[in-house]
């Protein structure tokens, strides 16, 4: 298929893995996916700030060759940054807030905020990459008095959990003591994601 026909994703890092299996799950098989994915680095989410400039790059350097370009990030903390250059360049990005309430869903969400909002969330991302985006991203590994500064009105870790996968829940168990904070799991899927996905793809139908 000719780019030109295709939708090209530009996409967080942190959603990597799970947009690559959901586009291959659309593939139509024997003519391949319309769906190109482009990433930004995961670490992005230590500087949310950058966000929107790089996404405006990223859009300007395929625009041409993609018969259209969508943004796969939510607002990640731009505080309205990310829209007004998707509005600026004519693009469209995953719906909400953040990636948490796209996969919790938002009345899911809401309610786990409701009940405790000194809470930490953990994607199965952000749990495989705990010490490099966390500890050592943050500078806590470094200067461990940090830990207290970032994490001192946390409360709760909540691991919303994408894939069943036993390691995985060591791991995000481990991050909740390292921090000392208590733990839960909250099995979300691919959530609103598949949606998202399966709008995307009808867009390039």
């Amino acid at each position: 298929m000719e780019r030109h026909n295709r939708v090209l994703v530009v996409a967080c890092g942190a959603l990597a893995k799970e947009l690559r299996y959901l586009i291959s799950a659309l593939d139509s098989g024997d003519k391949g996916s319309a769906i190109d994915l482009e990433c930004l680095p995961a670490k992005l989410h230590n500087r949310p700030e950058l966000i929107p400039e790089a996404v405006r790059g990223r859009v300007r350097s395929a625009r041409g060759r993609y018969r259209s370009i969508l943004v796969g990030y939510a607002d990640c903390g731009t505080g309205g940054l990310l829209d007004k250059v998707c509005q600026e360049e004519g693009v469209e990005r995953l719906p909400g807030p953040h990636c948490y309430e796209l996969y919790a869903g938002a009345e899911a969400f809401a309610r786990l905020q409701d009940q405790e909002l000194g809470t930490l969330y953990l994607t199965d991302y952000l749990v495989r990459h705990f010490e490099r985006l966390i500890l050592e991203g943050l500078g806590i590994a470094e200067h461990p008095e940090l830990q207290e500064v970032y994490f001192n009105n946390y409360t709760r870790l909540v691991h919303l959990s994408q894939e069943s996968d036993p390691e995985l829940d060591r791991l995000a168990r481990q991050a909740a003591d390292r921090l000392g904070l208590r733990f839960e799991k909250v099995a979300t899927g691919y959530g609103g994601l598949v949606d998202a996905l399966v709008e995307i793809r009808e867009r390039a139908a």
